[in-house]
């Protein structure tokens, strides 16, 4: 629960963050603008789809036309998602955020389906229109939930808890840059599949490995993630993969 009033984490909830890289706030984003969304990507969606496009939709994001627009936006910059993330970065130290990314993961027939696979955001694929040869870190990965996700491989997001510690070490170790090369070769524990309800906002760390489940339910999962950036981020650059807690103000209460 949250602490009242006050909209930031618990401490608790700052341990768990610490320990595991996630922690899930039920709650937090109203009815009445979850159907605003829904219902504006519904609409875009019902215009048809490009089947060529989809491989690119799922790297950048669905409806690229509504990423800017205030009924997505405003789930991050209108809601207490926005105090809760400033509880762990700082407040004030978040650049502002203009857009989200639409994140529709659509029912597949395949059976068994496949298990999800880790990565890391900011590296280069043929999809995702980052260049080859660059790094697009960030500080934290903010995702907000438009469906239920009762089950698992519903589509689920998918995290390798710890992980973010397990990277840190290895890029002090090999440097940064090392990410170039692949998603580093280290043993990371077993993923966990999340479950959610519409309105909750799920905060990870930029360094956890996550992935996506296959979705073989019956109904889409709508889900907005919006990637946050310290105010000194540019300055900072590549260093806080190896630095992991150096743009988390409201964490050094927690680090060691």
């Amino acid at each position: 629960m949250l602490e009242s009033n006050t909209m930031q984490l618990t401490y608790a909830q700052k341990q768990e963050f610490y320990q595991n890289g996630y922690v899930k706030i039920p709650g937090v984003v109203p009815q009445v603008m979850i159907d605003a969304a829904v219902r504006a990507i519904n609409a875009s969606v019902g215009q048809g789809i490009d089947p060529a496009q989809v491989p690119i939709y799922q790297a950048r994001s669905f409806c690229p036309e509504l990423q800017w627009e205030p009924v997505i936006t405003d789930l991050f910059n209108k809601t207490p998602a926005l105090p809760l993330a400033e509880s762990m970065i700082g407040v004030g130290k978040i650049q502002p955020v203009g857009a989200g990314q639409i994140a529709l993961r659509f029912p597949v027939l395949q059976d068994p389906p496949s298990p999800p696979r880790p990565h890391l955001d900011g590296m280069h694929t043929p999809t995702n229109g980052v260049p080859a040869g660059t790094i697009r870190n960030f500080t934290m990965l903010l995702g907000v939930a438009l469906s239920d996700v009762t089950m698992p491989y519903a589509g689920n997001l998918t995290v390798w808890p710890g992980t973010h510690h397990i990277y840190e070490q290895y890029f002090r170790e090999k440097g940064p840059e090392a990410l170039l090369h692949g998603m580093p070769p280290v043993a990371i524990p077993e993923p966990v599949q999340l479950l959610a309800k519409a309105g909750d906002v799920i905060m990870g760390h930029y360094e956890l490995a996550h992935g996506v489940a296959q979705n073989v339910s019956p109904h889409p999962r709508f889900a907005i993630y919006f990637r946050l950036y310290h105010v000194d981020h540019e300055q900072h650059g590549h260093e806080t993969m190896a630095d992991i807690w150096r743009e988390w103000e409201g964490m050094q209460e927690i680090v060691p």
